[in-house]
């Protein structure tokens, strides 16, 4: 996989390589209509730090190393050069969809999300039955939102009119995921319970999953990712953390390093973004190119967050640099 010894730069330098950008959201997504991260400029690429402003710092300093790891180590070895990408549909009316999905052109599968408070199943049927229409592979997203009775439930719903390729952290706990397995047909993906865990593979174990949805910024870089995907004996699809481009080809580069890709990967929600901070990968035929990503440094100027949210991202990168050293 290529040299995984540890890379760590000063905190005076990792502040001086710091610039913070604030992304306006063409949709509201996760409750998100403005995107905020830190973008590190690396003597070997560029890396992101953007754990969402909620998570704590413990949580937080995950997503600092996975910045630190792509800026200043070289990318794993690649066993691909292009990606199949799934459309990723926010939770619009249904009579947006036909919009959203025409930014994915030649996209073959679609990640819908669901469950999104102040909606009801019925507005989610009615997403996933628009997204039917026009990908023929269609996956739910949801956030460990339902109970177990819930997801039977949902699960029943959303696939009266045709199949799912599989149900998201439908349930928030392990235990949960396992129930729901013995009582649905529907495949079981697990994001939250793998990046969100002190030990990521007690999900298989439980047998709580059919997939496994890795995504390198929570999981602390790509190298770690690919450590997981070696260890875990279920399929694996990467999927973003609401990344910017940089973020994006990241995420690129660790699923072109995987063993074996089955799944379409959620490396298209870039196209979420009104401005991004390099000019979007073309989409060809549903597939992205497996490369880095180099800002534009005059979007990353015409981006730079206000100088209150600067101070707020180098001191939260201070408090998670500290956990690092530790």
């Amino acid at each position: 996989m290529g040299d995984t010894g540890p890379v760590m730069p000063t905190l005076d330098e990792l502040l001086e390589r710091l610039r913070v950008v604030a992304l306006p959201m063409r949709v509201p997504f996760r409750g998100v209509t403005v995107r905020e991260v830190a973008l590190i400029e690396g003597p070997v690429a560029w890396g992101e730090f953007g754990a969402f402003p909620e998570y704590g710092p413990a949580e937080a300093a995950a997503w600092l190393a996975a910045g630190i790891e792509a800026a200043f180590k070289s990318p794993p070895l690649i066993r691909r050069h292009r990606i199949p990408i799934n459309a990723t549909v926010p939770a619009v009316p249904a009579q947006r969809v036909p919009e959203v999905l025409s930014r994915f052109p030649g996209a073959r599968t679609a990640k819908v999300k669901v469950a999104e408070p102040g909606q009801t199943l019925t507005d989610d049927v009615a997403r996933v039955n628009a997204v039917r229409e026009l990908v023929p592979t269609v996956r739910v997203d949801v956030n460990g939102a339902w109970t177990v009775d819930e997801a039977v439930k949902a699960a029943a719903a959303l696939t009266a009119d045709g199949p799912l390729e599989y149900l998201e952290q439908p349930c928030a706990t392990i235990a949960e995921l396992a129930e729901l397995r013995r009582r649905i047909d529907v495949p079981i993906a697990a994001d939250e319970s793998i990046r969100k865990a002190d030990d990521p593979l007690r999900v298989v174990r439980a047998g709580a999953a059919d997939i496994a949805v890795l995504k390198v910024a929570p999981l602390g870089g790509a190298y770690r990712l690919l450590e997981i995907a070696t260890a875990i004996d279920i399929p694996i699809v990467v999927s973003s953390a609401l990344d910017t481009a940089v973020g994006i080809g990241r995420g690129l580069l660790a699923a072109a390093a995987l063993p074996q890709l089955n799944h379409a990967c959620g490396l298209g929600t870039g196209r979420l973004f009104v401005e991004d901070v390099a000019e979007p990968l073309e989409l060809v035929d549903g597939h992205l190119p497996a490369a880095p990503v180099r800002p534009d440094p005059q979007r990353v100027l015409e981006l730079a967050a206000p100088p209150d949210r600067r101070r707020w991202w180098m001191d939260r990168t201070r408090e998670c640099f500290a956990l690092l050293e530790t």
